[in-house]
């Protein structure tokens, strides 16, 4: 197998330190970057297999460090670990609304972050799929198509971008209509056991996905104390 690469972006040199010296004695090879600009020019040359970034930088922060990388088609899929010294619930929903996959506080388990990447590495964005193996790699309903090749989503023929979670949310709600799903089963389906998230995220989620489908977002529908669901009821009308 081929060795897998890390990026570490991170401003603090101790903690570059300490992340890269036990990431390479697990067997990845290790990018650094100092700052968010940095970060995303190596990403965007290198094409990591993860990235782990701290959200309070110089020049760019962690945020908009995410923001840019997501919306660059080379790397809006590598997966994002944010290392923050923050423990509010508003900064992990904004990082999840970003595209950001997994939250590690400081001070940093270094075990625990390895354990975290190995995790995010194991699963590959083939993942969502993995119930989806009859549905079509292009889900078309009316002017809505939904292209889960290459991640896009066009509404009348015109593309708008979805961050990775919200095309994952939406691709699978879509591939699965007429069928309700809890939240607790969105958040392992779609973010992973090993990510500690709240069922708010998927709420968050399923607002920006309505947000961006327009005259379609009466199409994901809400179970009142259950969760979601794709209603071909409502499409078909």
């Amino acid at each position: 197998m081929a060795q897998k690469t890390i990026l570490i972006v991170d401003d603090e040199p101790d903690i570059v330190h300490l992340l890269s010296y036990n990431l390479e004695k697990e067997g990845f090879a290790v990018l650094k970057a100092s700052n968010g600009a940095e970060g995303v020019r190596l990403a965007t040359q290198h094409i990591p297999d993860a990235i782990v970034l701290d959200i309070m930088m110089p020049e760019m922060d962690g945020f908009e460090a995410c923001r840019a990388l997501r919306a660059n088609p080379t790397t809006q899929t590598i997966p994002i670990l944010f290392l923050t010294a923050k423990s509010g619930e508003i900064d992990e929903i904004l990082g999840l609304e970003l595209g950001a996959d997994d939250f590690i506080q400081k001070p940093i388990s270094p075990r625990l972050l390895v354990s975290r990447i190995k995790a995010r590495i194991r699963r590959p964005i083939e993942a969502v799929r993995t119930e989806l193996i009859s549905a079509p790699e292009i889900l078309t309903i009316d002017t809505l198509e939904i292209n889960r090749q290459n991640y896009t989503v066009r509404i009348d023929g015109v593309e708008h971008f979805f961050p990775k979670k919200e095309f994952e949310l939406l691709a699978f709600l879509a591939a699965n209509p007429g069928k309700v799903f809890e939240r607790e089963f969105l958040l392992r389906r779609i973010w992973g056991e090993s990510v500690q998230v709240i069922e708010r995220t998927v709420d968050v989620h399923v607002s920006k996905v309505r947000e961006k489908l327009g005259k379609y977002s009466a199409y994901i529908e809400t179970v009142k104390g259950v969760g979601y669901r794709f209603s071909l009821d409502i499409a078909q009308e």
